[in-house]
């Protein structure tokens, strides 16, 4: 049988279909994982998502969807994580192509569902920004979900909306959604990261991140994000729900303006319209600041007393975690520095490697 999940912010969300595609159906059934090759800055330094003209060695699966395979590579110098995710996880990876808005969406899964026959459909948001409904202060990326969720809305088959982690992204507290969650599906268990748990050595997804260290028992704050947002781990953190997809609708006021955009530009209008920004211009100026970054050497001598005082500071915020994109960013190095420091940090100080997040420490 073969299982198609949309994962509703492209990035970690990925990862996180994969999860919990073994978790909730087991090694037998085969899953199709759609999603936007849309990596943070870390990864990718060109802003917004990627098309499939930006790939090389796509496979078609329909007139309207392609396949990243593990031998596909992004063009230079555009960046990607689908093809090294293609290579470690048992999943087809297919691209969703935002540049054709909404309506593109729809005709893209609805083409997808025609050719492959699932045998069921899950839209999958970690977090659950994909319920806020545009004017939270706290929101940053609504754009990518609220296009799967107009796309979804419109497919002519049963789509069941899942929310992983709530709260975990850093941008709905989990009380501003509380009334929206429907039953919890899963309670992800130790036993179920197992399946994505290399993956998550290298990939820079935060909110995944924190909902496989939940999983695993981690419980505390975690700082995220160049912001450093306060996010609670808790009993609660590793728990998926069942949303109604109407009623997600009806909150997200972004995903009912888009829905019969036919491309990505007039969707970020709307975006601007309804939520008084666009992410992608948040990333087309970060990469203009990142561009003008110099890299600095790693040296241990200078790193580690900068950590210290980074950790001390983040203890007076009452943060018990973070992960190394925070790190990195409050050390003010560059994205693609991330894993080289991680790697330094881990060999330094092994013990507060609470994989995947950096444990701070209670201090002198």
């Amino acid at each position: 049988m073969t299982r198609l999940i949309v994962a509703a912010g492209g990035g970690g969300d990925a990862v996180a279909a994969a999860m919990l595609n073994a978790a909730l159906y087991g090694d037998e059934d085969q899953a199709v994982i759609l999603t936007y090759a849309w990596d943070r800055l870390l990864i990718d330094p060109l802003p917004g998502p990627r098309r499939p003209a930006d790939f090389t060695d796509l496979e078609r699966i329909t007139p309207d969807v392609w396949s990243v395979p593990p031998q596909a590579r992004p063009i230079e110098p555009a960046g990607s994580t689908l093809p090294r995710l293609a290579a470690e996880l048992p999943a087809t990876f297919a691209l969703l192509d935002p540049y054709q808005g909404a309506v593109g969406l729809t005709r893209q899964l609805a083409s997808l569902v025609d050719q492959v026959e699932p045998t069921s459909i899950d839209l999958l948001d970690v977090g659950g920004d994909i319920l806020a409904q545009g004017d939270e202060p706290t929101l940053k990326s609504p754009l990518a979900d609220a296009l799967t969720l107009a796309a979804c809305c419109q497919l002519n088959a049963p789509v069941r909306l899942l929310v992983a982690g709530p709260g975990l992204d850093g941008e709905l507290p989990p009380e501003a959604m509380t009334s929206a969650l429907g039953p919890v599906v899963h309670t992800l268990t130790a036993e179920d990261t197992a399946s994505i748990s290399t993956v998550l050595e290298w990939h820079p997804s935060e909110a995944t991140g924190l909902l496989v260290a939940t999983a695993r028992g981690v419980r505390g704050t975690c700082e995220i994000r160049d912001a450093g947002l306060p996010v609670p781990l808790t009993d609660e953190s590793p728990t998926v729900h069942e949303v109604d997809l109407a009623d997600a609708l009806r909150r997200n006021r972004l995903a009912r303006a888009i829905v019969s955009t036919t491309d990505l530009d007039e969707a970020e209008a709307y975006s601007r319209e309804v939520c008084g920004y666009s992410e992608i211009d948040y990333e087309r100026n970060k990469a203009r600041w990142i561009n003008e970054r110099q890299p600095t050497n790693l040296d241990p001598s200078t790193i580690l007393p900068q950590l210290d005082r980074f950790e001390a500071e983040a203890r007076t915020r009452g943060a018990t975690h973070t992960t190394f994109r925070r790190i990195t960013e409050a050390l003010s190095l560059s994205g693609a520095q991330r894993d080289e420091l991680r790697q330094l940090l881990i060999a330094n100080r092994p013990k507060q490697y609470e994989a995947p997040l950096w444990r701070i420490t209670a201090g002198t």
